[in-house]
C-alpha cells in the first residue's frame, strides 16, 4: 500500500502520519516512512530520540550520491547530466529504523535561480516514482501541501491521497486546492481525516465542506499529542485516545 498524506502547516499531517506507520510496523509490516516535506519532522514524530538526529542525512544533501547517480556536479546549471539516475537501492542503504519502521528524509532543494532542472530534483523525483510505483513495502509519504512531487504517471500509483484538515476554513480551502490538483493529473479519489476535533460540531463542520463518503473519520483535540511535542516523544506513545482512533481510520483505509 502507497499513502501520500498532506494538508496545510499545522494541522497535524506528521503525526497522523507518524501514528499510522507505528501501528502498521506492530503489526508486523515492513513499512517505509518517507519525510517529503520541506521542514521535515517526521524522524522526530515517530519518536527517534533526539541524540540521534545527527544520524540523519537528506537525501537531497548527499552531495556525492547525487553526482554519482547522475554524472553531474550538484548546484550546476546549464550542463548535461543522466535524467535516469539508478535510485532502487537507495532506500536500503540510506534509510534509519527505529520502532519497526524504516525513515528516509528526502530533503529538499534550494532553487536559487536555477529553477527545478537540476540533478537533485531530478534524483528526488525518481526516487519518489520508484517508492510509489516499485517498492514492496507499505510507503506512507508525509508531504508538503500540494501535490506538485508526483507525475501522472506516479500519481497514478498512490492507493490513497489523505488530507488532513482541522475544523477551519484555512485548512478546508488547501484540501480543496489539493483536490482540484489531484483531478488535474488524474487522481479522483482523494480521502479526509478530521484532526484536532472537540466536539460534534466540529464535526459537523468538516462535513459540510467534504463528502462523508470521502472522510476516514476523526481524531479529536489531545493534550497529550500536544505534550508530547514538548518532551520529545512521540503521540504514539502518549496518547492511547488518539492511537485508537487513527487505528479505526487504518481499518477503513
Amino acid at each position: 500500500m502507497k499513502i501520500a498524506i498532506t494538508g496545510k502547516g499545522g494541522v497535524g499531517k506528521t503525526t497522523f502520519a507518524a501514528i499510522l506507520s507505528r501501528i502498521y510496523a506492530e503489526e508486523g509490516y515492513r513499512v517505509l516512512a518517507v519525510d517529503a516535506d520541506p521542514d521535515p519532522n517526521l524522524a522526530l514524530a515517530l519518536g527517534l530520540p533526539e541524540e540521534r538526529l545527527d544520524e540523519i542525512v537528506p537525501i537531497s544533501e548527499m552531495k556525492k550520491l547525487i553526482m554519482e547517480r547522475t554524472n553531474s556536479t550538484p548546484g550546476s546549471f546549464g550542463k548535461m547530466f543522466k535524467m535516469n539516475p539508478r535510485v532502487d537501492d537507495i532506500p536500503e542503504k540510506y534509510c534509519l529504523e527505529y520502532k519497526g519502521v524504516n525513515i528516509l528524509t528526502m530533503g529538499t532543494v534550494d532553487m536559487g535561480g536555477m529553477g527545478c532542472f537540476c540533478p537533485e530534483n531530478v534524483l528526488l523525483k525518481k526516487l519518489t516514482s520508484h517508492l510509489i510505483l516499485q517498492n514492496k513495502d507499505i510507503v506512507i509519504l508525509d508531504m508538503e501541501a500540494g501535490i506538485e512531487h508526483l507525475g501522472r504517471g506516479t500519481a497514478g500509483g498512490v492507493d490513497a491521497f489523505i488530507v488532513v484538515v482541522e475544523p477551519g476554513i484555512r485548512s478546508l480551502q488547501t484540501y480543496k486546492q489539493v483536490k482540484k490538483l489531484a483531478k488535474d493529473i488524474g487522481v479522483n479519489k482523494i480521502l479526509v481525516v478530521g484532526n484536532k476535533v472537540r466536539n460534534e460540531d466540529d464535526k459537523t463542520y468538516i462535513l459540510e465542506e467534504v463528502e462523508s463518503i470521502d472522510c476516514l473519520g476523526f481524531i479529536h483535540y489531545s493534550d497529550d499529542v500536544i505534550n508530547s511535542d514538548r518532551l520529545y516523544k512521540s503521540s504514539y506513545d502518549c496518547s492511547k485516545n488518539t492511537i485508537m482512533e487513527v487505528k479505526r481510520i487504518k481499518e477503513k483505509l
